[in-house]
């Protein structure tokens, strides 16, 4: 395990490794749990590929999560026989966790993960890594959701990945395409300064991660990838779905706190003093006045949505009659807290109720669309079933919701200091 100032313990992290390379340009981690099936032939491929056409020096380091299955056995043997290959092991599970090991203690320039099916074309990873190692980005991504990506997978996984991705970016008005694409690179110094803030240590790390960096205005670069899906996956999609949903919940209380800030890829702050400009009040914890008042607006118009639902769904199904209870529920609870949540902050025009209420209503759109999709594809078709999917996804919106309103309320006050973000497609 590796603690939030990058610091290993013993006992819990094992490096198989007889002399670890300290000139590598890239470390490519290899997360694993239970690979013991595809470890070996990914291994090799991907180190065949590395000394055949890859024109940096490179370490690939194999970081198994506490498999219980002959996976650290290959995957020490694999280090014993390959140059350029070694073995890290975790003795708790995450892909998170076994990221921050691998990383927070990496002597290479960049540092970089893929998964261990391969499912990214290879010939991707020249152009993940380049920006970087020339300076031009601080971090890379790949992308299945941009123009001129290529993916072979199932709609069920199609649809869910492009609803978490939407729901995201509505949540946390973040930029990049794709969170979750195992497929990324870091710039090794930034990684280790961004490491710390990251409180999750599963499949919410990344999101989380791209997150703060994009908050502290370092640059990613995205890279529309060929991507085939791997139909033994070990993803429980349903779990990994309520704990992604948690995540954004947890970051949307964080950020509207104002965590999550460094000094790294931040424009210098205005000097103190009589003249430095005031803080955006969105930059202040809310007080107990507003958040008792946004909570009894929402604990009512969710009872109406839920029991609105519950009486559409028999005749329009779960998807429309979801659509439309959020509908009609939608402006009576935004005009509600722009009045009585927010009575007095800023002037209360009609555009202003027609826009700000369209984009929540897409944000809890997309959150509980996402949610019944997961539900229903993991075959929790009841209306007990579906209606808990619902308030799950409903609860973790509502922070989202929250955060949003206060932003709209409080734009024409001071602004904030925001960085630009860089981004470039392939």
């Amino acid at each position: 395990m590796v603690d939030r100032d990058g610091m290993s313990t013993a006992q819990e992290v094992q490096d198989r490794s007889e002399v670890r390379d300290t000139t590598a340009t890239l470390e490519l981690a290899i997360p694993v749990f239970n690979e013991e099936r595809d470890l070996e032939t990914s291994v090799r491929r991907l180190r065949r590929y590395l000394d055949g056409c890859f024109p940096v020096s490179t370490l690939v380091t194999i970081a198994d999560n506490a498999s219980t299955d002959a996976t650290w056995s290959i995957a020490e043997r694999l280090a014993g026989e390959l140059e350029g290959v070694r073995a890290l092991r975790v003795d708790r599970k995450g892909r998170g966790r076994a990221l921050r090991a691998v990383w927070s203690a990496s002597p290479a320039r960049v540092v970089a993960y893929m998964d261990v099916d391969l499912a990214t074309d290879l010939d991707a990873l020249l152009p993940l890594v380049a920006p970087i190692i020339s300076g031009h980005s601080d971090l890379a991504i790949g992308t299945r959701l941009a123009p001129g990506a290529r993916v072979m997978r199932t709609p069920k996984r199609e649809v869910i990945s492009r609803c978490y991705n939407l729901l995201v970016r509505t949540a946390l008005r973040s930029r990049f395409t794709d969170a979750q694409c195992g497929f990324k690179a870091v710039r090794s110094d930034a990684a280790r300064a961004l490491l710390p803030l990251v409180e999750d240590d599963e499949w919410f790390f990344d999101t989380e991660l791209l997150v703060l960096a994009e908050r502290n205005g370092l640059r990613i670069h995205e890279v529309a990838v060929d991507w085939t899906d791997s139909a033994d996956t070990s993803v429980d999609i349903a779990q990994t779905a309520a704990a992604d949903l948690r995540g954004i919940g947890r970051l949307v209380r964080s950020l509207a706190s104002g965590n999550g800030a460094l000094s790294l890829g931040r424009p210098p702050g205005p000097a103190s003093g009589p003249e430095a400009p005031e803080p955006s009040p969105l930059g202040r914890p809310p007080g107990p006045a507003e958040l008792a008042s946004f909570a009894r607006i929402g604990l009512l118009s969710t009872v109406a949505w839920l029991l609105l639902w519950l009486a559409l769904r028999p005749a329009l199904g779960a998807f429309a009659a979801n659509a439309l209870a959020l509908i009609i529920c939608s402006a009576p609870n935004t005009a509600a807290n722009w009045r009585l949540t927010f009575a007095g902050r800023a002037p209360f025009h009609r555009r202003d109720r027609i826009v700000g209420g369209l984009a929540l209503l897409a944000a809890s759109l997309v959150a509980t669309t996402f949610a019944l999709a997961v539900a229903i594809g993991v075959g929790a078709t009841s209306a007990a079933a579906e209606g808990v999917a619902l308030l799950l996804a409903n609860g973790v919106v509502a922070f989202a919701r929250f955060v949003l309103l206060r932003a709209w309320v409080f734009r024409g006050g001071p602004a904030q200091t925001t960085a630009d973000v860089g981004r470039v497609r392939s």
